[in-house]
């Protein structure tokens, strides 16, 4: 048995860094009418719309939600999305030092959710809108500074890479750095190659084959895998999700550390689950966890988050609850 409420009480006290790319996950609701007459697509009579924080930031919501103190590190337009993602960090108890420069556009995914009068309404499109051809030189240098900054507070640096241009060579050169001092746990969607030498990495099985090169699809595979990677990465911790397989943790000479998945229940959503487990793994962490402690409680989270739908978090109590 854990001791639940001793390990969750050491989560108000973690100092938690988030640098990452910020998305807006802009959720757009309406009722199906009929066919157009102006070409073969569906009329949707708009209902409702809701802006949540998503990527990095949904990593910070995460860490908040869990009770943490955190501050989040990115880069937002001057535009009214961008003030509602900062109003967003605001109510949600998040210190936001978000770059605000000329040429920054506030990272957005659109989905339109439509159905019936008496259906669920399920996606139909997604709309992306940010920049192209990365961030402005100016913003970057400033990213730069900020994270050393805020990163000589921190008990654990959360990395959220979306490919959105927030993980620069700056910003990347920073957080190598301190790496040398706290926990930092990176989470990359398409460039995990460049964060050799932090601290944990947490890639799926599918961002674990593309960098080694390995098939992942057996547990002796995924060990090979595991391990070319952490060479690969020269890391202290390897966490790879694995979907409904759980967990493997890579933590030193001794064979991986497989966790099966918590619960029996199918999934209902998996969007921003990664933000979820990786949050989780990184405040476990820097309350001073075992890798294998904190890995277990992220997979718990990561199991409840799946159950609600669209981009979400899981609190402290919900945690304690299924403890």
């Amino acid at each position: 048995m854990w001791p639940v409420k001793a390990i969750l009480s050491k989560f108000g006290d973690v100092r938690v860094l988030v640098v990452g790319d910020l998305l807006a996950d802009h959720y757009l609701y309406g009722e199906t009418e009929r066919i157009s007459r102006e070409a073969p697509v569906l009329i949707v009579r708009h209902e409702s719309d809701v802006v949540k924080l998503g990527g990095g930031a949904n990593a910070a919501a995460n860490a908040r939600a869990l009770g943490a103190r955190v501050t989040v590190v990115g880069a937002v337009g001057r535009d009214a999305i961008g003030d509602q993602m900062l109003a967003l960090f605001g109510q949600a108890g998040i210190r936001s030092r978000a770059v605000r420069s000329h040429g920054v556009v506030t990272e957005t995914r659109t989905r339109i959710l439509a159905g019936g009068v008496s259906t669920t309404r399920q996606q139909m499109l997604r709309i992306d809108r940010g920049a192209v051809g990365g961030l402005p030189a100016g913003a970057r240098q400033a990213l730069a500074k900020v994270v050393a900054a805020e990163g000589a507070k921190a008990d654990v640096v959360i990395v959220s890479d979306y490919g959105a241009g927030v993980l620069c060579d700056e910003t990347r050169a920073v957080l190598a750095r301190l790496a040398h001092r706290v926990p930092v746990c990176v989470d990359s969607r398409f460039a995990l190659a460049s964060f050799k030498g932090v601290t944990c990495c947490k890639p799926n099985e599918p961002e674990l084959a593309a960098l080694t090169g390995l098939p992942v699809k057996t547990d002796a595979e995924l060990a090979r895998a595991g391990a070319r990677a952490r060479a690969l990465l020269a890391c202290q911790l390897l966490v790879v999700t694995r979907g409904r397989r759980g967990m493997a943790v890579f933590d030193g000479g001794r064979a991986p550390h497989l966790i099966p998945v918590h619960g029996s229940e199918e999934a209902v959503d998996v969007t921003g689950a990664g933000d979820t487990v990786g949050a989780t793994l990184a405040v476990g962490l820097g309350a001073g966890l075992d890798a294998r402690l904190a890995a277990a409680l992220a997979n718990v989270a990561g199991a409840l988050v799946v159950q609600k739908e669209g981009t979400a978090t899981v609190t402290r109590d919900e945690l304690a609850g299924e403890l």
